[in-house]
């Protein structure tokens, strides 16, 4: 079976990563089957990260993330469960490393939700992951965009304007680039770069091994 792909996508708080995300494993790529670029969604996920932050009204433990508490956290760091770990705004967040290796294996291309750091350190176990990184359309979108979620305080907005800038000096660390101006664009753009990783060369000679033979035959 063909390894999935493993998939870095970060942008600063309020760029808009989660929803192009969510958008993204509700629709189909394309018509048609599993086979080249035309994949379903079916074989898309989104790896749930553990944190150590608390869970908010809307949130679903296991589906939006695993709340788990810090010395639970701490135990795992200390058994090298996670992929990538990190410290963010005071809470803890970290990938398993288990759960992802398993779903590559079954050929799903898994999706990482991360910031910048966290993209850094993935990249230095996982060669082979690709990465992409999300710009809003200017500094005010995104401000309006925090405040519109009416889920943090002015304190946390500040906090995460100020980091916004640092965060968003990281994008030539990635292999490709979208500004979400306009979510449907910025939706077509991620499902493109998608179709086209999974038509590199790469993968289409595992693919279609048989028929090149046979296609080369004298």
């Amino acid at each position: 079976m063909i390894q999935g792909t493993l998939y870095i996508v970060s942008a600063p708080s309020g760029a808009g990563k989660s929803s192009l995300l969510q958008a993204l494993l509700k629709t189909a790529l394309s018509q048609g089957g599993n086979d080249g670029g035309s994949v379903k969604a079916s074989g898309l996920q989104l790896s749930i990260s553990h944190t150590t932050r608390a869970k908010r009204p809307v949130e679903k433990d296991g589906k939006d993330y695993f709340f788990i508490s810090e010395e639970e956290f701490c135990q795992m760091i200390d058994e090298g469960a996670f992929l990538e770990w990190a410290n963010v705004f005071g809470h803890y967040y970290g990938t398993s490393r288990k759960a992802v290796e398993d779903k590559l294996s079954l050929g799903i291309d898994v999706f990482l939700d991360i910031d910048w750091q966290g993209g850094q350190n993935v990249r230095a176990e996982w060669a082979a992951a690709r990465s992409i990184f999300i710009l809003p359309p200017s500094k005010e979108a995104l401000n309006c965009r925090l405040r519109s979620r009416a889920q943090d305080s002015e304190e946390v907005i500040a906090k995460r304007m100020a980091q916004a800038v640092t965060e968003m000096s990281h994008f030539a660390e990635y292999d490709y680039l979208i500004v979400n101006d306009q979510f449907e664009q910025a939706l077509s753009d991620l499902k493109t770069i998608i179709c086209a990783e999974r038509l590199c060369l790469g993968r289409q000679k595992q693919r279609y091994d048989a028929l090149i033979g046979k296609l080369l035959e004298d």
